[in-house]
């Protein structure tokens, strides 16, 4: 009897101590014969995914211990079902790390349904990134520049309130008194584009400008399309002349207003781990993911699945979910109306 209590209680000695022996191994040997998954917020397919699954193939070779990984799909909730899986159950040891949509911290702080997560205490191990979203309008029509917009109505395609099509041209209504008249509808971006050809409608927002750089780049190339507005962190290099949404900003209000609602654009695709990873795992981590932008097949293989990137540090991102997620309660009152209501050019007059 005595000596099976000696052995239960070295057992339990030794499962209590397991733990944080894992936890004090060196990062440069944890991985070493592990398997990292990563949880996507999306189904198969689609940029999140095809992203994920290319960073699966390519990352562990910069990761010491040369670990394996795997993509593990969970959709639902708005993409709250995997962020609040990734905040609330995911292991913490650095085996478990996310994509998810850059929406998630602005939707914490606007619309809050669902939400079981602090986006501030999430590891942010750095982003994608995506490029410029672009509002442009058909060469015909005769408006080359957004200050053409504020003097006459625009009519411009949108697949419905809480879009890129809409948001951004309603936003820049009620903000900087821009006349676009926005006609709804339409199922997808695609049929905008259609719309914008048979001259139903005169001008579209939210196609990034990779987008149309892969896609439509005759669009680009025989100058069909006028750039008025891009919408991100900081100007495309090939649009240097085209301003950014925020910087047609006329006071500071309207500033804070017009960065906050573009802050998802300026998230790209992030990567993330749980809260309370070790530090010098999330800091390995960090580095291999700094490392994976610059690795030449990791780019190659984006490249012909045509995916974006244009990336940016976890202390970058970190950054930029902060600023979001401690914006101050006037700031997100005026943003929750903002989005949520279609607004007169005569509004941005009187803000």
């Amino acid at each position: 009897m005595r000596a099976h209590l000696i052995l239960t209680s070295t057992a339990l000695a030794a499962a209590l101590i397991w733990p944080l022996a894992v936890h004090a191994q060196p990062a440069d040997e944890f991985y070493k014969g592990r398997t990292i998954t990563i949880i996507t917020s999306t189904g198969a397919g689609g940029p999140y995914d095809l992203a994920a699954r290319t960073l699966a193939r390519h990352m562990p070779r910069h990761i010491p211990g040369a670990p394996s990984m795997v993509v593990k799909n969970m959709p639902g909730g708005g993409h709250t079902l995997a962020t609040n899986f990734l905040y609330n159950q995911a292991p913490r040891d650095g085996t478990t790390i996310g994509t998810i949509s850059n929406t998630i911290p602005l939707h914490q702080v606007l619309d809050g349904k669902g939400v079981r997560y602090d986006a501030r205490k999430l590891n942010w191990l750095g982003t994608l990134g995506i490029s410029s979203l672009l509002t442009v309008a058909w060469s015909t029509s005769g408006i080359r520049t957004i200050d053409d917009v504020m003097k006459r109505e625009v009519i411009t395609g949108a697949t419905g309130a809480g879009s890129g099509t809409w948001l951004y041209p309603n936003v820049m209504n009620q903000v900087l008194g821009t006349k676009f008249k926005i006609v709804t509808g339409y199922t997808s971006s695609a049929e905008v584009d259609l719309a914008m050809l048979r001259g139903e409608v005169t001008a579209r927002s939210g196609g990034s400008y990779i987008g149309y750089v892969q896609e439509r780049p005759e669009w680009i190339r025989e100058k069909k399309i006028n750039i008025l507005v891009q919408t991100g962190a900081v100007r495309e290099k090939d649009l240097p002349d085209v301003p950014l949404m925020h910087e047609l900003a006329k006071t500071d209000d309207q500033r804070a207003l017009l960065n906050l609602v573009s802050s998802p654009v300026k998230i790209g695709r992030p990567y993330l781990a749980p809260p309370d990873v070790p530090a010098e795992r999330v800091a390995l981590m960090r580095r291999a993911f700094d490392a994976l932008m610059k690795d030449e097949a990791f780019l190659a293989d984006a490249k012909g699945l045509q995916l974006d990137i244009n990336p940016q540090t976890g202390a970058q991102v970190a950054a930029i979910v902060d600023e979001t997620v401690n914006a101050s309660p006037a700031l997100l009152a005026r943003a929750k109306v903002l989005v949520a209501t279609e607004g007169s050019p005569a509004d941005g007059a009187k803000k």
